[in-house]
């Protein structure tokens, strides 16, 4: 209803209510004022108000909707205190540049999450929840005790997908991090701490955790694109990727990799294509592994950003 009925509405506000009688329309004065102090959505808050004794089972009351507002809080560093309330506000236009696709319970969490993204101006008011009228069933209880877990899990994967970038990017950085802590220190031979002397098998671990850093990091960066209300990431990323300068980092780190590969390969071939012991040109030779994986992985991002971002702009 609030996808199709965009086309007809006229006024500058847009109030959306749950039309079972268990929400008080007699408070709308209060987000009418939020509107006029200049806030574009305003969210209704149970947890604020009141909740009348039976209106809200215990599970939901007492854990569901706690912890999915505490896990969408974390991952957005928003301040909601019930992004499931049915009572909210946002203005026309904000509205429309939402773009909202869900269909279903999903939609609390992406008008919620998405006004984090846009960076709306965004408060909370107290409203009242009252109990079903005597006779009614909820949806949930007429579809069974597993229906309350169907919606917390359709909410969460709205928040997952739209938050990828939070499971890619920072992890990234830190499987980088860590990768290149391992690699580095390495790549001229063993490194010895104390008892303990890394060599060969802990640089491979470094390489691998750096591949996996650097995929993170990427496909991180195309998730915050696809999230991008406001234009400013996809200029940020354009600007620090672009074309002709990454093409040419990524030719050139790629050709120096091979480059530190060539001693190894050398002795291989010396050695009757035989390799019995370990030589610094070994370590070296992981870190040109690195480097033009590395070079290959950034050459391949940089086309996919730039044909991602053209296609957005398009749109």
């Amino acid at each position: 209803a609030y996808i199709d009925a965009l086309p007809f509405i006229r006024g500058e506000y847009v109030l959306m209510g749950d039309a079972d009688c268990t929400y008080d329309f007699r408070q709308l004065a209060a987000f009418m004022e939020r509107f006029h102090d200049g806030y574009e959505y305003v969210m209704g808050s149970r947890f604020q108000g009141y909740i009348e004794p039976g209106s809200m089972p215990v599970l939901h009351q007492y854990f569901g909707t706690p912890v999915t507002t505490s896990i969408l809080n974390f991952l957005y560093g928003s301040r909601f205190s019930d992004i499931h309330c049915g009572m909210r506000g946002i203005t026309l236009d904000a509205l429309r540049r939402m773009d909202l696709q869900s269909h279903s319970w999903e939609y609390a969490s992406e008008m919620v999450l998405k006004s984090v993204r846009m960076q709306l101006r965004t408060t909370e008011v107290p409203v009242r929840f009252l109990k079903d009228e005597q006779g009614r069933l909820s949806h949930h209880k007429r579809s069974g005790w597993s229906s309350p877990w169907q919606a917390a899990w359709i909410n969460l994967k709205a928040m997952f997908i739209h938050g990828a970038d939070f499971f890619l990017y920072r992890p990234g950085l830190l499987l980088l991090f860590m990768g290149l802590l391992l690699t580095v220190p390495m790549s001229l031979g063993p490194v010895t701490v104390g008892p303990i002397t890394f060599s060969l098998h802990w640089m491979l671990l470094g390489l691998t955790l750096c591949v996996l850093g650097l995929h993170g990091i990427y496909v991180g960066a195309l998730a915050r694109l696809f999230s991008d209300y406001s234009g400013e990431t996809r200029r940020r990323w354009l600007t620090r990727f672009s074309y002709t300068r990454s093409v040419v980092l990524s030719a050139v780190v790629v050709a120096a990799g091979a480059g530190l590969g060539i001693p190894l390969v050398v002795r291989y071939i010396h050695s009757g294509f035989r390799l019995s012991a370990i030589f610094p040109a070994d370590h070296l030779a992981i870190a040109g592994l690195l480097l033009v994986i590395g070079g290959f992985m950034n050459f391949t991002f940089t086309l996919a950003i730039h044909a991602a971002a053209a296609n957005l702009k398009r749109k």
